[in-house]
Formats: structure tokens, C-alpha cells, sequence
């Protein structure tokens, strides 16, 4: 079983940048996929970004390519995404995902564990 801790979420405006974290315990192996995807109102859950952590390939959506960054510290097991230029667009809860083996790394319905999310405001 594999438990996934979020924070770094907060209120920004536009323009700003933050950096969101997902610390990884419990059962983890050296090469697993970790996801961050995020969720505004009424829309359905988005796939932003995805690190396998065994190579560190990344994998990010069409729409934040060139603003959001994903990489790990494989120290701490933790994974980072980093989120520049921040648009009002950008408001959702963004949660991180992780499981051992996917064929589509931005699929929400591939990921079996899940975090609590975090919460990011973008305002004008």
C-alpha cells in the first residue's frame, strides 16, 4: 500500500509561481509512475504531468507544457511539480498519483493511489 502526502498549495495571483509537493511512503518501489493531475468545478480530472521515477522520463499535457515542471528527489521519495506562470485558468484541486505500471501516464483511471489534493487560486 503505498500513501501519498500533498502540500504546497495556496492562493496566487496571476503570473506567480508555485511548487507543489507529493511525499511517497508505505510500499515503494525504485521505479513507479507518479502523476499530478488536477480537477477544477465541474470539469473532469486533467492529467498535467507524470514522472517515471525509474528513468526519469516525464510526460506532460499539451496545455502546460513550458509552465509546469514535474521531477523528484529520490532522497526523499518525493515529487515535485512546478507551476509558473500561473493563469486564473489554473484554479483546481490538484491532486498526486502514483502507481507501478501504466500504459497512459496522464490517464487518472490508470493510477490505483491517490492523495488528498491541494487546493491552487489564481486570481487577476
Amino acid at each position: 500500500h503505498v500513501q501519498l502526502v500533498e502540500s504546497g498549495g495556496g492562493s496566487v495571483q496571476a503570473g506567480g509561481s508555485l511548487r507543489l509537493s507529493c511525499a511517497a511512503s508505505g510500499y515503494i518501489s525504485s521505479s513507479i509512475f507518479m502523476g499530478r493531475f488536477r480537477q477544477a468545478p465541474g470539469k473532469e480530472r486533467e492529467g498535467v504531468a507524470s514522472i517515471y521515477t525509474g528513468t526519469d522520463r516525464t510526460y506532460y499535457a499539451d496545455s502546460v507544457k513550458g509552465r509546469f515542471a514535474i521531477w523528484q528527489d529520490n532522497a526523499k521519495v518525493t515529487v515535485y511539480l512546478e507551476i509558473n506562470y500561473l493563469r486564473p485558468e489554473d484554479t483546481a484541486m490538484y491532486y498526486c498519483a502514483a502507481d507501478l505500471l501504466l500504459m497512459r501516464p496522464l490517464e487518472a483511471s490508470e493510477y490505483k493511489y491517490w492523495g488528498q489534493g491541494t487546493q491552487v487560486t489564481v486570481s487577476t
